[in-house]
């Protein structure tokens, strides 16, 4: 009697029924089978166009780049316009405006309209209407160089890159010491996209109860503003690099905030946090930071807060429930060409929370979490017989 290999005998069920399923649909027969089948006919087509937009996903970034360089929405948002008209504003000729706007039309960002004309498409207008998208498309050229040989990147064969170089204070040693010409490309991309992020976290966390809002690596202010401007009785304060806090402060004074905004210069790595704060708040900060880093963080704020007190975290998450690339792709690649930090599950974040002493951790409910997750979590209180209560 023939014997299994040990290596398949140590196989769970799952695993020998997701065996069986690769080599079914890897099988050449199979496909050409399901692929003329009426009632498999609709799945395989699904399946055929996903592996497409897969192996065409490059080219689709490039349009779409070439349209926000050409601010080819913005022109379209005036009135439609035709290829004639279009061409001499692009600095396009007839037929490459022609073959741009047609590309655009397949992708929904661009859409025809009557004489010959082309508008905007679904997607080209919600770009319009959220400006902190469109600096990112143009901030991905940077991205797309660093990629341009992945395995290198894998291998860490390529040195520091692009992204590396834009974001200086992932790889600096002393990061207080970065001048305001190195922190302000990074800043102002930043708080370009802090208004989708603020929304986010107003509607999933009220700060009402609070007095005082911390906002670690807060940046040029403009999170910290939004939050100020929703909640008036709140008092807030920014802590970050100097030259960055630098801005924040003058953010504040411009915006009629100076009597109750303050913006405090220094580095979590190196210093202590301010306190007197009885909330937290890290904006996109942790998933750019190695663990060792992330735990010396998550310590300091603990130590800063009061018992009872509140950190609150927004940052996309990797292995969310529903299938997200942009956790477990898209910012794993990200970051890897960054040269600092990494995507991590709620899980991960939870039990580093946890070693780091908070409790009562959760994950509230986020409209958009592609965009950006919320999570909780609190300092233990001391009861009036010394003993801790969550």
């Amino acid at each position: 009697m023939s014997r299994v290999p040990r290596a398949i005998a140590k196989l769970s069920l799952r695993d020998r029924l997701l065996g069986w399923r690769d080599r079914i649909l890897s099988s050449a027969g199979f496909q050409q089978f399901a692929g003329s089948f009426a009632f498999t006919r609709p799945i395989a087509r699904r399946r055929a166009n996903a592996l497409f937009d897969l192996c065409a996903g490059f080219v689709y970034s490039q349009i779409l780049f070439a349209c926000v360089k050409l601010r080819l929405f913005e022109q379209l948002a005036e009135a439609p316009r035709s290829v004639d008209e279009l061409g001499p504003r692009l600095g396009l000729s007839v037929e490459s405006t022609r073959l741009l706007l047609d590309a655009a039309v397949s992708l929904q960002l661009v859409q025809t309209r009557s004489g010959d004309r082309y508008g905007l498409g679904a997607r080209g207008a919600a770009l319009l209407g959220n400006p902190g998208v469109i600096a990112m498309i143009r901030h991905h050229a940077m991205l797309y160089e660093d990629l341009k040989d992945p395995i290198a990147l894998l291998r860490h064969e390529t040195g520091a890159g692009q992204l590396a170089r834009y974001w200086p204070y992932a790889s600096a040693a002393r990061p207080a010491d970065l001048t305001r010409d190195a922190v302000a490309p990074y800043t102002d991309l930043m708080s370009q996209s802090q208004p989708m992020i603020a929304h986010e976290v107003l509607s999933a966390h009220s700060f009402t109860g609070h007095r005082c809002l911390l906002d670690v690596g807060g940046g040029n202010g403009a999170f910290l503003s939004l939050v100020a401007q929703n909640y008036p009785k709140l008092r807030c304060v920014l802590f970050d690099l100097p030259a960055v806090a630098d801005q924040a402060s003058a953010r504040f004074h411009a915006e009629g905030l100076s009597s109750r905004a303050v913006a405090i210069g220094g580095s979590f790595i190196h210093d202590r946090l301010p306190e007197g704060a009885d909330i937290v708040s890290l904006v996109r900060i942790i998933h750019d930071h190695n663990d060792d880093v992330v735990m010396l963080l998550l310590r300091a704020i603990h130590d800063a807060l009061p018992a009872g007190g509140t950190l609150l975290i927004a940052e996309p998450l990797a292995g969310n429930s529903r299938p997200e690339p942009i956790g477990d792709a898209y910012f794993a690649f990200y970051l890897l060409a960054m040269g600092s930090g990494r995507p991590r599950t709620f899980a991960k974040l939870q039990q580093m929370l946890s070693d780091a002493g908070f409790t009562a951790i959760a994950l509230k409910p986020a409209g958009m979490p592609m965009l950006t997750s919320v999570i909780s979590a609190r300092k233990m209180s001391l009861r009036t017989d010394g003993r801790c209560v969550n």
